[in-house]
This record gives structure tokens, sequence and C-alpha cells, in this order.
């Protein structure tokens, strides 16, 4: 192997020959996405920048074979004095332990010091969904721009209207949506395959942004596309999405997931039970799913204070 970029002169050519073909079993056996494998990436290339300086000469894998508990603690300190917070360590800790535990599966080396470290505690996150009449106001805001903004409707009002995570809606092509009916078959996370209704507002969307669109349409090409022609990179959609929301006065957590956690809260809120819920947004374990009746017993609360003129005095 011809080694990997960006780790001359951190990682000796055996460790960037190990790096590379972790990464590549990464990306064929478990079908990570490219957003999920950059965030590995990110995680090795730091700890072995903080490593080699620490050594004074590039990591080789007879170096991290013997790396021992106080290097990794130490790396993690590193991280926290750099501004991370506990999430980003826990992550780290966690791209180290596949990492090695991907070395030592393979026969390649084994360090067992990583199984002593305790992962940093991180806060329970519990989605924030949007009101519908937020999602309205922020779609309607797009209707009579440019073939782009009608673009960005039509992406945002599929991830609501489907449930969809961006990756998943981008993925799409021409040929999906001609073929579908109304139903959408969709493939998540790790390659596994479900089905989404598409419903007639989204697909009015779709068609509208479809007639405005000045790229060339074939069954192959994506769905939603760049000013190129190729398809639209989940970063410029995002980077959309906060122009929109600061137009608008919205908040931060107004994103396009946001979109996915408010299509499943207001299903949940509708009377749909969690197993369905679960199948329609792809959900591996049903524990994820369960965040969202979290979210509507918080809303209910919230609505009961509102209501209720001596609730906050109780």
């Amino acid at each position: 192997m011809a080694g990997y970029p960006g780790l001359e002169g951190f990682a000796a050519p055996d460790l960037q020959d190990a790096v590379a073909a972790w990464l590549s079993a990464l990306e064929t056996e478990r079908h990570l996405s490219r957003h999920t494998l950059r965030a590995y990436q990110g995680d090795i290339h730091r700890f072995l920048t903080y490593l080699a300086a620490h050594l004074g000469e590039p990591v080789a894998l007879r170096h991290i074979a013997d790396a021992p508990l106080r290097d990794f603690r130490g790396y993690l300190s590193r991280r926290a004095m750099d501004g991370a917070g506990n999430t980003s360590r826990a992550r780290a800790l966690s791209s180290l332990r596949t990492f090695f535990k991907w070395l030592d599966k393979g026969g390649i080396l084994h360090n067992p010091a990583l199984r002593l470290m305790s992962a940093p505690k991180t806060p329970h996150k519990i989605p924030r969904p949007m009101e519908v009449a937020r999602i309205f106001e922020m779609l309607d805001a797009l209707d009579d721009g440019e073939w782009t903004d009608l673009r960005d409707r039509a992406l945002f009002g599929l991830l609501y209207g489907s449930g969809l995570r961006i990756g998943e809606g981008l993925s799409l092509s021409l040929h999906d949506i001609d073929t579908c009916g109304d139903t959408l078959r969709i493939t998540g996370k790790g390659r596994k395959q479900r089905e989404v209704p598409l419903i007639v507002p989204s697909r009015r969307l779709i068609e509208r942004y479809r007639a405005a669109c000045p790229m060339p349409e074939t069954p192959e090409r994506p769905l939603f596309v760049g000013t190129r022609g190729r398809c639209l990179n989940p970063g410029m959609a995002q980077k959309h999405m906060r122009v929109l929301r600061a137009g608008l006065g919205l908040g931060e957590a107004v994103t396009p997931h946001a979109l996915r956690h408010s299509y499943a809260t207001h299903l949940l809120g509708e009377g749909m039970n969690l197993r369905e819920i679960q199948e329609l947004l792809g959900h591996a374990s049903l524990s994820t799913t369960q965040r969202y009746t979290e979210v509507d017993y918080k809303q209910l609360l919230e609505t009961f204070k509102k209501a209720h003129p001596r609730a906050e005095s109780r």
C-alpha cells in the first residue's frame, strides 16, 4: 500500500497503511457514510498528531502497541484543553477503540489499555421539534425565489414529509422519484432499506422544482443538484438552512435534521405507535425512537403551563 494522505510526518508508513486499510474496511463492510468516515479519520489524525509530538518522531505500529494508559488520557486531556466538550471527547475515544479493536481482530497488534478508559459523560439530549406553523413559514419563504430556492423548498419539504435524514434525501435519483409511486424506497444507515410514504405536497414541491431546474434530466441524475449539475452537498444544504433561519429569526435548533425530529414527534402526537415510527425512521433500536416520547411529554408540560394560570406556582 502507499500510505495515507495527510498522515505524512505524523505516522510511519506501516501505521499509514493500517489506517488506510481500516477506513477502507469501515466503508466496505459497515457501509458508513462519508461524513462518518471523515469523523473517524479526523479523530485518528488528531491522536497521531498528539502522540507524534509527545514521542518526537512519526508514530509507528510498535509505538501504539506499547502505548500506556497515560498516553490516551493525556490525549483526551489535551482535547479538553483545546475546547472539545464531553461529546466530542467521547466520540474521539470511541474512534480509537474502534481502530484498536480492528487492529486486534486482524492480528496486527494488541493493546488492552483502552479497555481501562472511561468515556466522558455526555448529556442526554432530547430532540427539539419545530412547530408546524414554523415549518410552513420556512417553506413559504422559499416560494418565489430562484430555482435553487425551489430546490431547497422541495428538499426541506421532503425531509419533513417523509422523515428522511439529509443524506438519504440527497442520495435520491430522478429514477427513484419517477418509479416510486406514493412510496419511496430508502437506503439508510448500514445499507438498511425501508419504505416511507411520499405525500402529495412533497411530490408537488418536487415537480415544481424540477420544472424550474435548468439542468438536463437523466434517470441516473441526482434529484437534488447544485449549480454545476452535480449532487447537492449536505454542507451546502445546511448552509442554506442557516441563512434561511437567520432571515426568519428562527433559532439555531432549526436544522435539516430537526425536520426529521419534527416528523416523528408530530406523528407521535397524532397517535401513531412507536414501532410504526421506528420503521419509518429506520432506527435499528426502539430505544432510539423512544426519545420522542420525552419530547411529547415535555411539550405537554409546556402547553399546560401556558394554559393554566397557576401552573408555575404548583
